[in-house]
């Protein structure tokens, strides 16, 4: 993907309002669609930014969120990774939150459900990382390699894979569930606080949105007081 598109979708209150166009910093804003959910909740804040199921690297209690969408076998998400977390580092205040989006094949699946399976050992990340820095697509006897390279219980990972895979495909439906509300075509996309963010961005590019989003934040602090 590439394209540079952001617009302010997320509502507490709404999921189905079209966005006013906006522009700033030379990134166009563009309104959106209605959302295509069939969940009237599937675009609140809390389900999107603070979903208590889905892990988060960063600040924790960063004044600004980031998500993003993203499969471990597309070639634009490895490719973003580092550049994306030296940002997150760099700034210090922002909180990226990692939801598995598996959309290019059943492999996709199963290294987001590994994944998943992986937090249960406090090892998300760990997993994340070993699979997203690969510099070709991974298979299942790659994953299971990569993964006990970089130190997973195996034995408990499958363990805990099998006794909560219901809760970990109820993840995956949210995190498909919320993208195509979005009307997100491809990974990596991505909410910069409250715009939409569809396409792979540079390191400045990523700076500049998040300002743009401090910026918005301040605003309606502001019209609030």
């Amino acid at each position: 993907m590439n394209q540079l598109t952001k617009s302010p979708v997320i509502n507490a209150g709404a999921t189905r309002r079209g966005a006013l166009g906006l522009i700033g910093a030379g990134i166009a804003l563009m309104a959106t669609g209605a959302a295509r959910a069939e969940d009237d909740n599937v675009l609140t804040e809390e389900q999107v930014l603070r979903d208590p199921d889905i892990p988060v690297i960063g600040n924790p209690k960063g004044d600004i969120t980031i998500v993003e969408w993203s499969d471990y076998n597309c070639p634009y998400c490895r490719k973003l990774e580092p550049e994306l977390r030296q940002v997150v580092q760099d700034d210090g205040k922002v909180r990226l939150v990692m939801k598995d989006w598996p959309i290019l094949g059943p492999v996709s699946v199963t290294a987001a459900r590994t994944a998943l399976a992986a937090k249960f050992q406090n090892k998300f990340d760990v997993a994340h990382e070993a699979m997203i820095s690969v510099n070709s697509r991974i298979t299942e006897p790659r994953i299971a390699e990569l993964l006990s390279g970089a130190g997973l219980d195996m034995d408990r990972l499958k363990k805990d894979h099998d006794a909560n895979a219901k809760a970990i495909d109820a993840i995956l439906s949210r995190n498909n569930e919320q993208a195509e509300a979005f009307g997100f075509s491809g990974t990596p996309s991505f909410i910069v606080g409250k715009y939409r963010v569809p396409g792979v961005l540079s390191m400045a590019e990523f700076e500049q949105v998040i300002a743009d989003a401090r910026k918005a934040k301040m605003g309606r602090k502001t019209e609030q007081n």
